[in-house]
């Protein structure tokens, strides 16, 4: 459009004459019919200011353009808008040129204008035209960013989920070929979870050499208090006895606790339910205890709790181990998965703990029945276990008789067919 502008405002140039009085005379054949009918949507204007003439195109009939009162560089073109015929706007282009008059040399002003609604219709149009394919080029673009970012941040995703498998104990490394881009920060990662291992695994050693090393020395002990017995010194021999009873429970102890995992995210792997109290029941039945015993098993077929086996063992068998030795006749032993937890029960048709010492059951050394095997680690061992996995211990009176142990584990991932309660 101001290609076409300009180029009337060079016809029209070419074709300005004055008259000898030094008057404008208006141009004849103009160039574009348009410029003949009146508000017809194409206009011009000369305006001369020295002879303070204006000559108009008939298509401006009785309106004159208000052109702005500014000086103009001579043969620089101008563009503006500004209200035309009819209140519709026109976009005006501008050129101020020096023409030869009669007396000399003149300053001449040509101005072209246009409807603006052709130009903003046209504007509209096209973009109305284009709108689908940029709607396209941008949908286009944001699925190539998302695949972009999809593909560039797969490595990391996969990163997270092998972490993820570590921490689960499902693996013990972050295995497989990465990116070169990511492969340093592997490499990294599975030097720390080494360290990590062999750091815990060097400590748990440690406490279980030094807890070792103490047996010796107190077996020597006993030894020695059971030779002053002899002797006649009883009242010493039984101060030793209790000083070396104490302190074994002591070690025995701190033995329980430095195999105990110190923490969920460290365990090894998740605990088979069935295949262990399998184990520990055919352990037990060749017992003395355990032969005269009726078993019952009922566990459910698959079932996996997020303890570490070496821990789950030592809490089956620590439950075990005291409905034994306290039971009359038989053993019950339930595991089953239900309302997204897996739960534990281990019931004996024992005598049952007096009310007012079941709270004392979880403590270390806390013993019912001297007369009866033991150190009174085996429930303490169990509780510490249970808190180390946030587990509910539930120590309890059966109502028909007995005593009942009962252990709920959280799964990791809740079960998709539930047992109702």
């Amino acid at each position: 459009m101001q290609n076409e502008l300009t180029g009337h405002i060079n016809r029209l140039a070419a074709v300005i004459r004055f008259l000898p009085g030094g008057r404008l005379q208006v141009p004849e054949n103009p160039p574009d019919n348009r410029f003949l009918i009146p508000y017809g949507g194409l206009y011009w204007q000369i305006d001369d200011p020295v002879g303070k003439t204006e000559v108009r195109s008939s298509s401006l009939f009785d309106y004159v353009l208000a052109l702005p009162q500014d000086s103009h560089p001579v043969g620089i073109m101008h563009q503006y808008r500004l209200s035309g015929p009819e209140g519709k706007d026109v976009l005006v282009q501008e050129r101020v040129l020096s023409l030869v008059a009669p007396e000399g040399t003149r300053p001449i002003r040509i101005a072209v204008a246009v409807n603006a609604d052709e130009v903003d219709s046209a504007r509209l149009g096209f973009a109305l035209d284009i709108l689908p394919y940029v709607a396209v080029l941008a949908a286009l673009l944001v699925l190539m960013s998302i695949g972009q970012l999809w593909i560039g941040l797969r490595p990391l995703d996969r990163i997270g989920r092998d972490l993820e498998a570590v921490r689960d104990r499902r693996a013990s490394r972050l295995a497989g070929a990465y990116p070169r881009e990511v492969q340093p920060l592997v490499n990294q990662l599975n030097k720390l979870l080494e360290s990590q291992a062999a750091a815990m695994e060097k400590a748990r050693g440690r406490a279980s050499d030094l807890a070792h090393g103490l047996k010796t020395p107190l077996t020597v002990l006993t030894n020695n208090a059971y030779s002053l017995r002899e002797k006649g010194e009883v009242e010493t021999a039984d101060e030793l006895d209790h000083l070396a009873e104490t302190m074994l429970s002591h070690v025995e102890h701190e033995l329980a606790r430095a195999r105990i995992t110190p923490s969920p995210d460290q365990r090894s792997g998740d605990a088979d339910v069935e295949k262990i109290i399998n184990e520990t029941v055919r352990m037990l039945r060749h017992t003395d205890a355990g032969e005269r015993l009726a078993w019952k098993i009922d566990v459910a077929n698959g079932l996996r709790v997020p303890v570490d086996p070496h821990d789950f063992r030592e809490l089956v068998g620590n439950l075990l181990e005291n409905a034994c030795k306290w039971a009359r006749s038989r053993i019950n032993v339930s595991a089953v998965r239900q309302n997204g937890h897996s739960r534990l029960v281990i019931e004996d048709d024992g005598l049952g703990v007096s009310p007012e010492r079941l709270p004392d059951l979880p403590h270390r050394g806390v013993r019912l029945d001297r007369l009866k095997p033991g150190s009174g680690l085996g429930l303490a061992i169990v509780s510490e276990i249970a808190a180390v996995y946030a587990l509910a211990l539930s120590l309890e009176n059966r109502v028909e008789g007995g005593f009942r142990a009962k252990v709920v584990f959280p799964d990791v991932i809740a079960p998709e067919n539930s047992i109702p309660e």
